[in-house]
């Protein structure tokens, strides 16, 4: 499809690199710092998992931490209560069916505590460079502005995607849409004449206003 063989073209012009945007140290702290990114911003994520990581960075640390220690730290991300104890329970699992490694693998992922197909995506992707195509409110926001998809939850929006873009553009494009995104493409106070694919792929937003 020309349209989407465009916009690839215009997010890499303005997105060479692609910089991860959750601060981790291996598969397994990416784990938890995409679990912890649920309704919450990467930044406030960022500002927390120093302080978790710094007393607990492995599974077999982070099992032995009470569980009310962690909600106490994870408590700015929102959700404390489900996300701590995710973290306390996937921690064990790890140790005790996969040696203390994360799986590489989606449907072991998945099963995994607190992570759905949006967090395995992540991982799979980011952690283990497997291709993936991780659909966040970013992208399904722009997939559907720009005319790329219909699809009305991310499930038929990432199949939608996955369809129009090059199998090997999967990992770092939805990098980029996500970077472009936040710079250009918000939410709120959307200006379609001051975005460089909106300007020109605008395909209208009306369930959004």
């Amino acid at each position: 499809m020309q349209k989407a063989a465009h916009i690839a073209q215009i997010l890499e012009e303005l997105y060479p690199q692609t910089p991860i945007p959750l601060a981790h140290q291996d598969p397994y702290t990416l784990l938890i710092a995409v679990l912890l990114s649920a309704q919450c911003t990467d930044e406030r994520v960022n500002k927390v998992t120093p302080a978790l990581f710094a007393l607990a960075q492995t599974p077999w640390e982070m099992a032995k931490v009470p569980v009310a220690q962690i909600r106490q730290i994870v408590r700015p991300c929102g959700l404390s209560e489900r996300k701590s104890q995710a973290i306390s329970d996937l921690s064990k699992i790890l140790i005790q069916k996969y040696a203390g490694e994360v799986p590489q693998n989606f449907e072991d992922l998945e099963a995994l505590p607190g992570v759905g197909h949006k967090t395995a995506s992540v991982v799979m992707s980011q952690g283990f460079g497997f291709p993936a195509f991780p659909v966040d409110t970013h992208i399904h926001r722009l997939a559907k502005r720009w005319g790329l998809s219909e699809g009305k939850n991310v499930v038929q929006v990432e199949r939608d995607l996955k369809a129009l873009f090059p199998e090997e553009k999967w990992n770092k494009l939805h990098l980029q849409i996500i970077f472009f995104g936040r710079e250009y493409c918000p939410a709120r106070g959307h200006v379609v004449e001051k975005c460089p694919i909106c300007s020109l792929y605008y395909a209208g937003e009306k369930a959004e206003k």
